[in-house]
């Protein structure tokens, strides 16, 4: 069995995404489907020898939706801005909409020139010409309502498509008598019902939008782990390439700083890595010659050459990403029964609409308030709440914990955890915050606490190694001044010395006591500590 996940284009609620799984589960040869409406894509396990993906988005198609092809983590977008100022521009026009459709009822100042009643054709012409562009706005639900009416697979969309065809018809039937001279129809224009039913749909969706692009960012985060470029050597010389030209056997060169590219193996050098983003551990790992580099960790302090083993889709982060968007595109199980809810609902409120818009005409209402009841029933009936809200929530809490490097591997694990009353945690018994901190001092000397780490932090921000960083941020958070400092060097491997104030330093190991012939009297007290870790 082979897995796949395809971008579709086209879903809009859970209907279609529960339409489209359906659909798909009954082709021979597809093992699994989950369709993830949030995510705007399917994972498809099938039989490789049975099927492949242009056979696979051909289904699709024949379900009413559109294969965008291979899911692609580098290419999600966000149209936050454009679709901010087309609904804020949607939004000031649902507003004049409403002030001159219903402005006259609640006691509002009308210009005479639109007002029903003084100039009933201009306020008939401007009503046409600000619903059709809402029409215009809102032609990717109606494209769709029809289109998965007709492949029998009615969803929301198929709802307010009725309901806003239904109305926009008996207005405009309405409006060809008004023109003819029957000035008194006015009353039964219901131009406006249409358009801010597609103005509220759009509203939901961009709130709904919202919430999506907190999981999108999330994902992408995880994307720019790895750098967008590196340097590789050919022929002795370097050469500044793509993440995506390295090749496997490439030499790939890592500086002070850097980003490691892509997994490898150390050829030359020695530096220490900061891991923490796959293992957790705060401190920085020494790496040299013959041991793995994992592509998005940080080089601290040391030049390494490294030769690619693993690049493109096969790099562990890339792994990650991979397991990310397969847990975004399972389903708990409260997931798929508000998916088979939605599926009965869309069918079972159609019909509900239809028998109550003939009883209406046959106790002998008026047709406009039949179909504004009929209109009615389809659009308060939506069940967005139903098949939106659970997925979305499940989704978006998996980009949180992604963000916060929880790796969910199902969505029904987070519907569990609410039964969790225990956690244990096997991590070489400790818990970490990913950063080395400084958790304890202990001090043998008649300088006080503060001086002493005055003193260090100062000059161990002249330093690269990743243990002086927790020094320096220890001053800053106890906001203590950092002193001047002269004379610095790094002894590698022992440790470093400075001159402040005319007083030298020395801060290392045991090792650089004994190249500065300096007793040490704490031997057991270091080992003691050291067995602490």
């Amino acid at each position: 069995m082979n897995k796949i996940i395809l971008s579709i284009n086209g879903m809009t609620c859970s209907a279609c995404s529960n339409g489209l799984e359906k659909y798909l589960s009954k082709q021979e040869g597809i093992n699994s489907v989950s369709v993830n409406l949030i995510m705007a894509n399917a994972l498809i396990e099938y039989d490789e020898k049975k099927l492949n993906q242009e056979k696979i988005e051909q289904f699709i198609k024949e379900a009413g939706f559109k294969s965008l092809g291979i899911y692609n983590e580098d290419k999600i977008e966000n149209k936050k801005s454009y679709e901010k100022i087309k609904f804020i521009i949607y939004t000031i026009l649902a507003v004049i909409l409403m002030y001159i459709s219903m402005g006259d009822m609640v006691g509002l100042p009308i210009i005479d020139f639109f007002n029903m009643h003084i100039n009933p054709i201009n306020y008939t012409i401007i009503l046409l010409i600000l619903t059709f562009s809402f029409i215009i706005y809102g032609i990717d639900i109606l494209k769709n309502g029809y289109k998965n009416l007709i492949h029998k697979t009615p969803n929301m969309d198929t709802l307010v498509s009725l309901g806003v065809i239904s109305s926009l018809l008996y207005s405009l039937y309405n409006m060809i008598l008004i023109l003819k001279g029957n000035h008194d129809l006015v009353e039964n224009l219901y131009f406006e019902s249409s358009a801010i039913i597609i103005y509220f749909i759009k509203l939901g969706r961009y709130i709904d939008g919202i919430s999506k692009d907190k999981t999108k960012e999330a994902i992408q985060k995880l994307v720019q782990i790895t750098p967008k470029n590196a340097v590789i050597k050919i022929n002795g010389e370097e050469k500044e390439v793509t993440i995506d030209e390295i090749e496997k056997g490439n030499i790939v060169i890592s500086k002070p700083g850097e980003k490691i590219a892509v997994d490898g193996e150390i050829i030359k050098g020695r530096a220490h890595l900061d891991e923490s983003f796959i293992t957790g551990e705060s401190k920085p790992v020494n790496k040299t010659i013959g041991e793995k580099v994992i592509a998005g960790s940080i080089n601290y302090n040391g030049y390494i050459e490294y030769k690619a083993e693993k690049i493109g889709k096969e790099s562990t982060i890339s792994e990650i990403v991979k397991l990310v968007l397969e847990a975004t595109s399972t389903k708990a199980p409260i997931a798929r029964i508000a998916d088979k809810v939605s599926g009965y609902f869309v069918p079972a409120v159609i019909l509900i609409a239809i028998i109550t818009f003939f009883v209406y005409i046959i106790l002998g209402e008026d047709i406009g308030r039949a179909i504004n009841t009929f209109v009615t029933i389809l659009v308060v009936a939506c069940p967005c709440s139903l098949g939106l809200a659970t997925p979305l929530a499940i989704v978006v809490s998996e980009g949180v914990c992604a963000n916060n490097g929880i790796l969910v591997k199902k969505s029904e694990i987070l519907e569990n955890a609410q039964k969790i009353d225990t956690i244990i945690f096997d991590k070489t018994g400790t818990l970490t915050y990913g950063k080395l901190k400084i958790s304890e001092i202990i001090n043998y000397s008649s300088l006080e606490k503060e001086k002493i780490m005055q003193v260090v932090g100062s000059i161990e921000k002249k330093s690269t190694h990743p243990i002086g960083k927790a020094f320096v941020e220890y001053l800053k958070e106890k906001k203590i001044e950092i002193l001047n400092v002269e004379n610095f060097n790094d002894i590698s491997g022992l440790g470093i010395t400075g001159i402040i104030d005319n007083e030298e330093y020395i801060i290392g190991n045991s090792k650089i006591l004994v190249k500065y012939n300096i007793e040490n009297k704490y031997t057991n007290d270091e080992e003691k500590l050291a067995k602490q870790r």
